[in-house]
């Protein structure tokens, strides 16, 4: 099995699907959280919705870029992806914290587009931050 894995295409094909799996766990926890229901939104065509649901899969595949060029082994790419994850979770919580004077959730519900693009903005440009530090 280990000389299996030792084949590029294996190994990118395995790789690939771990990191599938990570997205999609991560939008899973990101529907957990959040106040609306994004396929609901996506079918309504918010575009608020939309953008800030893109930087967050952008955000988590960029962090698991850096983490699979930084780590030797597939644990440690999951570990540092993980807690890239968590980070990048974080930027989301910082950034409701900072916006007192609106719920972000309930903008992005509403359409408020200008909202949808800085949360992906953060998103994005927080996980280049995160992953440059794996």
């Amino acid at each position: 099995m280990e000389t299996l894995f030792q084949h590029e295409y294996v190994y990118t094909a395995g790789l690939y699907s771990i990191v599938v799996m990570a997205i999609i766990t991560a939008a899973a926890v990101f529907e957990w959280i959040t106040s609306y229901k994004t396929w609901d939104e996506f079918k309504k065509g918010n575009v608020a919705v939309a953008l800030a649901t893109s930087g967050k899969v952008f955000g988590t595949a960029n962090i698991f870029r850096y983490s699979i060029e930084a780590n030797d082994s597939v644990l440690a790419m999951l570990g540092w992806g993980a807690y890239g994850f968590l980070l990048l979770l974080f930027v989301y919580f910082i950034f409701e914290f900072l916006t007192p004077s609106f719920k972000v959730d309930r903008e992005l519900g509403a359409d408020n587009r200008a909202v949808g693009i800085l949360s992906f903005v953060l998103s994005v440009s927080l996980s280049y931050i995160i992953g440059a530090s794996i």
